[in-house]
């Protein structure tokens, strides 16, 4: 239930932000407005306003549009010709139709400028010991470093990490990593680009062997799989497991090193359950990943708070500097969007970076559940998304209505009727591929992992 509110929840938003930039614009323009949709389909609600504009709601919420007066698509009064969008200057119809991406842009402002300021809880990004001949293995990055910069762009948190690593390792071919240790000391490590494949675009920390640090957990069971391994053989949550195998436990890596070593091979677990010792027998599962075999019984730890504490921080600016970071941080994330389009469209980027409504109903969810910050920001990035998708030259798309006008603007008249239906054809084969290949990337996600 929470993914799916969470979901209409951000569709409704985004929907009304992007089509009432269109309707105010309009309004503003002179031009008569006949109805302001949101969804598709069967009207579910519907009500006329004093301007005679019918605002609806309808059934298939994937969408919405504005329909203003407009002589190609029908007659039109005389005493309302001047009210017609057909009948308004080259200027005021493309305002009228960049309005609705720009919304979506001004949201995402909005919403990144109330985070800054409101405060946005955030890891700090120290580092954990980086895996076995990873790049930064091989860099010489030491546990407990924390980052300070990359390729010389500040970094505050483990998030900003993240969309830097990505952001540089595109266009670069290695990544200058500033750091400072425990002890204060400042070091510069370079590390050298790992091979572009599906795994570094949907996981470039993990490419790069850049893993956060987690402060060792206590072997204490939290949350089962229901119906797996652990649960089966009659665990619970806050069982402490003491030893494997005879062999003592400190801490709960030791716990997954064990598991994931054995797969189908039985496990004697010594458990420390309210004081008493009680003893099972497990037998991982295997499940494969990274081309090997790994032993699962679906079970995690329990996560006391108090160990992350001192890893996390609260940030938050004055309305000014909020107002700069949040015009900074929307100009960077609508540039790499279109940078990730550009590489798709040449085959630089896999095809499966692109995602459909399931995914995002998913993480729409994910980012509800941890909480009012992760969920404005998670909605300011499809916001952007949306924008950027919206403005592409692509006929049936605002973008692609606004090449039409660049080239009335360059010829002195409008693009013949007829080219315009041979663009909303391609128009509509475009998107239908490009709807095809997100929706197939849903059901892989979905059903595969």
């Amino acid at each position: 239930m929470t993914t799916l509110f969470a979901f209409v929840a951000t569709l409704a938003i985004l929907i009304v932000f992007h089509e009432f930039g269109h309707y105010l614009v309009a309004r503003l323009s002179g031009v008569k407005v006949l109805r302001f949709s949101i969804g598709f389909g069967k009207v579910l609600f519907q009500r006329t306003d004093a301007q005679g504009t019918q605002w609806a709601l309808a059934a298939i919420p994937l969408g919405g549009y504005v329909k203003m007066l407009d002589e190609r698509e029908a007659p039109v009064a005389t005493e309302l010709l001047d009210q017609a969008f057909n009948r308004k200057s080259l200027a005021k119809r493309a305002a009228i139709v960049a309005a609705g991406p720009l919304a979506n842009f001004l949201l995402a402002i909005l919403l990144f400028w109330a985070l800054f300021m409101s405060g946005v809880p955030t890891l700090k990004p120290v580092l954990g010991e980086p895996p076995s001949g990873t790049p930064a293995a091989i860099a010489g990055i030491e546990t407990g470093m924390q980052v300070t910069a990359i390729n010389g762009d500040k970094v505050e948190s483990f998030q900003d990490l993240h969309f830097l690593v990505l952001k540089h390792a595109v266009v670069a071919e290695e990544l200058r990593v500033d750091s400072v240790n425990s002890r204060g000391y400042l070091a510069q490590h370079r590390l050298l680009l790992p091979t572009k494949d599906e795994t570094f675009e949907q996981a470039p920390l993990r490419a790069f062997g850049l893993v956060r640090y987690l402060p060792p957990l206590p072997p204490v069971l939290a949350e089962l799989t229901p119906n797996g391994v652990a649960a089966r053989a009659g665990l619970l949550a806050g069982d402490r497991i003491v030893a494997v195998n005879d062999l003592a436990i400190q801490n709960w890596d030791e716990v997954v090193a064990r598991v994931r070593a054995s797969p189908e091979v039985g496990l004697r677990l010594k458990i420390d359950r309210g004081g008493q010792t009680q003893e099972f027998v497990v037998v991982p599962e295997s499940v494969e990943g990274d081309g090997q075999r790994h032993g699962r019984i679906g079970a995690a730890p329990h996560i006391d708070p108090e160990l992350f504490a001192p890893y996390q921080v609260v940030t938050r600016y004055g309305p000014l500097e909020s107002m700069s970071r949040a015009l900074s941080r929307t100009w960077e994330l609508s540039t790499f969007s279109l940078q990730m389009l550009g590489r798709m469209l040449i085959g630089e980027a896999s095809l499966k970076n692109l995602s459909g409504p399931i995914t995002i109903a998913d993480y729409a969810g994910q980012s509800a559940a941890s909480g009012a910050a992760s969920f404005i920001a998670f909605l300011a990035l499809v916001s952007i998304s949306l924008g950027v998708l919206n403005l592409l030259p692509v006929p049936l798309l605002d973008g692609g209505h606004l090449l039409y006008y660049f080239a009335e603007f360059l010829t002195g008249k409008p693009v013949p009727e007829r080219i315009q239906e041979i663009g909303q054809r391609i128009g509509i084969a475009l998107l239908g591929v490009l709807m095809f290949f997100a929706l197939f990337n849903d059901l892989q996600r979905l059903f595969v992992g």
